[in-house]
């Protein structure tokens, strides 16, 4: 997808392309990219803490059906990270062009679909829910609890959708600590009211949804406040404060819409990449199911805690694409991958280090044990390769090259469906794990031989230095 013509004149003389500095560091990039990271390291424990408030109030149904009924709106909700993703490509070129209208636009066309989307899940939460537990397979009981959690819960997903939104709105900007701030008032809320309704109301299961529900509408009217205050500190223009006319533009609807779509199957192929991973893994019976399964959350730590320097690279690599200008697109890419690199080779170490004592603290089950230090290595391998394509990942959404990584994403599913075919009938779960890599590598490698392309199209007229 091309980047759109700015919607107003070059940059005056003397001034710098909406908080682009002259010279990026690597200070500058870890400035953005921490307050990520700690926001990104927050998200478990958004489950973690449903988790204990049932686990020490309700039984081990209750328990199940918390376990379930959050596995089904993370699947649903990540699937529609677009919202997040498309929105700080859009805000990121939108500041680099010194468009503060458009950076309104931008938003205002975000929050429409998050409403549109939010309340069609609304609607159809009855075929929803029934289509999700009849894929999970739980007991009569479960089953009825996770529905009662479910019919609470979704309530909130125009809000869920939202604060999608105005988080992509953020993150375009550069306002990552207000990011992180918002992380930690949803997380705080959402204890509170899980400890008042579930724990001194007795509420149970309903109690830990209505939490959970109630505090992503809060943490979602907040981000609309942080978000008009970023938003009013941004406007440069004398256009109306919500541009009617441009949010309503049908190019620009179009333009969002197929990006927002392609960053959609770009995730549906992720998703079934990781769905494949743990399909296969069952094939070798429960211990290494449960084993594998453990090894995926040092995965899924490392993948939150790398991307927060994918995030930076998004917000810098999308302002130089908006401002047109090669060489701070080029030192965007070059510093954040350069520590994304050392941080992914210092986690891999951490995991061989660290990781017979995380294994211990996940599982108590020593058959378990066993197997999941067996496949160690296979998981710091992983995280030490896994870098490359988040950064990419990174530069693509900066410079709204969705089509790209689509096409990276389905093309990598079905090369690891091709290795693991392949693999595992000779070498068991170790070459399922060695497949496995071939996903991630082989997602980075397509991505990679699209960048020149990229870089060549985002940039086939350079905005002159002005002095």
């Amino acid at each position: 997808m091309q980047p759109r013509v700015p919607a107003r004149g070059p940059v005056p003389p003397g001034s710098t392309p909406s908080g682009m500095s002259k010279t990026l560091t690597r200070r500058r990039v870890f400035q953005l990219a921490w307050p990520i990271v700690l926001a990104n390291s927050a998200v478990p424990l958004l489950g973690l803490v449903d988790t204990a408030v049932i686990g020490n109030t309700g039984d081990v149904q209750d328990l199940g059906a918390i376990s379930l009924g959050a596995l089904i709106f993370n699947f649903v909700f990540w699937g529609f990270g677009f919202l997040r993703m498309g929105t700080t490509g859009f805000t990121a070129q939108a500041a680099g062009q010194g468009d503060s209208a458009e950076v309104r636009a931008v938003l205002g066309r975000a929050l429409i679909l998050s409403l549109i989307l939010g309340v069609g899940l609304i609607v159809l939460q009855g075929p929803l829910a029934r289509s999700a537990l009849g894929l999970l397979g739980a007991s009569s009981s479960v089953e009825a609890l996770t529905r009662e959690y479910f019919d609470i819960r979704i309530w909130a997903a125009p809000a869920s959708l939202g604060l999608f939104a105005s988080m992509g709105l953020l993150v375009g900007l550069g306002r990552t600590r207000d990011v992180l701030l918002l992380q930690l008032l949803l997380n705080a809320t959402n204890g509170v009211l899980d400890v008042w309704l579930a724990g001194g109301l007795g509420l149970g299961v309903q109690g830990i949804a209505l939490g959970t529900a109630t505090a992503e509408w809060v943490t979602f009217g907040v981000a609309l406040l942080v978000s008009a205050r970023a938003l009013r500190s941004e406007r440069t223009d004398a256009e109306p404060w919500w541009p009617l006319e441009r949010i309503l533009d049908r190019a620009r609807a179009r333009e969002t819409l197929g990006a927002n779509a392609d960053i959609m199957v770009r995730t549906l192929f992720l998703l079934l990449g990781f769905a494949w991973f743990t399909n296969q893994s069952a094939l070798f019976g429960d211990d290494v199911l449960a084993a594998n399964h453990v090894l995926l959350q040092l995965v899924s730590l490392s993948a939150y805690l790398l991307d927060g320097y994918a995030h930076a690279t998004e917000i810098l690599v999308g302002r130089a694409v908006g401002a047109g200008r090669r060489e701070p697109f080029d030192q965007a890419v070059r510093l954040s991958t350069e520590l994304s690199a050392a941080s992914a080779a210092a986690l891999a170490g951490g995991v061989l280090v660290l990781g017979p004592w995380a294994i211990r603290l996940l599982t108590d089950l020593p058959p378990v044990q066993v197997v999941a230090l067996d496949y160690l290595p296979w998981t710091a391998l992983y995280v030490l390769l896994s870098f490359a394509a988040f950064q990419l990942d990174g530069v693509f959404i900066g410079a709204t090259g969705t089509r790209e990584m689509r096409n990276a994403s389905v093309l990598s599913f079905l090369g690891f469906l091709l290795l693991s075919l392949t693999l595992v009938p000779f070498a068991g779960n170790a070459g399922l794990w060695a497949a496995f890599q071939g996903f991630v590598v082989l997602r980075a490698v397509a991505l990679g031989a699209g960048y020149p392309a990229l870089r060549r199209a985002r940039f086939r007229t350079e905005v002159p230095r002005r002095g």
